[in-house]
């Protein structure tokens, strides 16, 4: 554990230098700290509520599209996404990396931290919203967890899917794809929105 500023940084700077997509890393905390850092100081620099508000729901949609599309298929190898067929019935589908391609270890262990860390800071910040009576930033926090926690859902369902055809063997070769079967997989779950989310 870092005990002064100077461990701090190299620290910091060696989860960098050690990631294979640095930049990726980078963006996956850069809108999720900007989001809360604006929203938290905002206070201090403007009183104009609907700036903020733009702001904010600017960088949390920039993160959530990151996240998703960017972040996730080059940290961890994991992307989802909900598709309707013809007949009108939604299901997910799940896209993950070859088994023989595993992430870099330092990636993987950032994405899943900040995954599962932000959401939790989010219901913090709804709790002190509503102990300080701040019904009207509210609406923020919630888009925020919805945000947040389709990202985790969805992450968890890919990985737990991903993990699941790798253990029953249908990667790579075992379909007799070769080449194609040994790139991205794409499996496609056909589960309604309502039993992926619970509801």
């Amino acid at each position: 554990m870092a005990t002064t500023e100077g461990d701090a940084e190299s620290g910091i700077g060696a989860i960098f230098r050690q990631s294979s997509h640095p930049l990726a890393l980078f963006l996956l905390y850069f809108f999720r700290i900007a989001a809360i850092v604006v929203y938290v100081l905002s206070e201090w620099f403007t009183r104009n509520f609907v700036l903020t508000t733009v702001i904010v729901v600017v960088l949390l949609a920039m993160d959530f599209w990151n996240c998703q599309n960017v972040s996730g298929r080059t940290l961890v190898g994991l992307r989802f996404w909900n598709q309707v067929d013809e007949d009108g019935e939604s299901y997910w589908v799940f896209e993950s990396r070859d088994p023989s391609r595993p992430a870099n270890p330092i990636d993987s262990k950032m994405f899943w931290i900040a995954l599962y860390v932000f959401p939790a800071l989010w219901i913090a910040l709804l709790i002190v919203s509503l102990l300080k009576l701040g019904f009207s930033f509210i609406p923020i926090v919630i888009l925020a967890l919805v945000f947040n926690f389709t990202n985790v859902i969805g992450f968890t369902y890919a990985d737990r899917d991903a993990k699941q055809k790798w253990a029953n063997g249908i990667a790579g070769g075992s379909w007799g794809l070769g080449g194609i079967g040994g790139q991205l997989l794409t499996g496609a779950v056909k589960k309604s929105v309502g039993r992926v989310f619970g509801s």
